[in-house]
């Protein structure tokens, strides 16, 4: 547990200073660790909502927000994270899942890196519909995997160049919090959970450290 809790510190840091919650690094880690499958997601999830919740604050501060874009998308995945969350699924099916999500985030991180490079871009309205769609999907993965869906989030608005920068990086932190906190309520609703999830607490301890430290890095 101190080697885990160490590089989940190590990872809250490295997430939060940049506006995301670390969900799908903690899922990884949790796979390497041999914790228990059914577990993964409320733990990836509440971390996601300590280490989140300080950036969110700091960059609607700044202003760096557009509700416009990010209530579209939250309609869709509210309801789906929580449904999400509320399933139970087979190691094996979880376990492929986890290996599809992780896999797509990283690709799409790749390919939205030079979606920016021309500074004269023109933001384009996104179709309201989409909207919903994209974040009823997300959130149905984010309950059942247990991440936030911002890693998503972020570069589909990027590659849409749905708003400025700034912006998108700000509604995906919300969107993650909000997301997160569906999926956890959701996960809650199962027993087994609720028995394991005390074990874990130096987990969330010093995510909560790292966050406020990648908070201050942050800003």
């Amino acid at each position: 547990m101190i080697i885990l809790s160490i590089l989940f510190f190590i990872t809250a840091i490295l997430y939060s200073s940049v506006g995301f919650g670390g969900g799908s690094a903690y899922l990884a880690l949790l796979l390497i660790w041999d914790v228990p499958y059914y577990i993964f997601p409320v733990i990836a999830l509440l971390c996601n909502i300590i280490v989140v919740t300080g950036s969110s604050i700091n960059y609607l501060r700044a202003g760096n927000h557009n509700f416009r874009i990010l209530i579209p998308f939250l309609i869709g995945s509210i309801p789906f994270a929580f449904l999400g969350g509320t399933l139970i699924i087979n190691k094996e099916i979880f376990e492929i899942l986890l290996f599809l999500v992780l896999l797509i985030a990283g690709l799409l991180l790749l390919i939205s890196n030079k979606s920016y490079e021309d500074k004269k871009i023109i933001i384009k309205k996104l179709n309201i519909f989409v909207s919903l769609l994209i974040g009823s999907i997300l959130g149905l993965i984010s309950g059942v995997v247990g991440i936030g869906g911002g890693i998503f989030l972020s570069p589909i608005l990027f590659l849409l160049k749905a708003d400025k920068p700034r912006n998108i990086i700000t509604n995906a932190s919300l969107f993650i919090l909000i997301n997160s906190i569906s999926g956890v309520l959701g996960q809650l609703t199962k027993e087994i959970v609720l028995n394991e999830i005390t074990s874990y607490w130096p987990l969330f301890l010093v995510v909560l450290s790292g966050g406020l430290f990648g908070n201050y890095l942050n800003l």
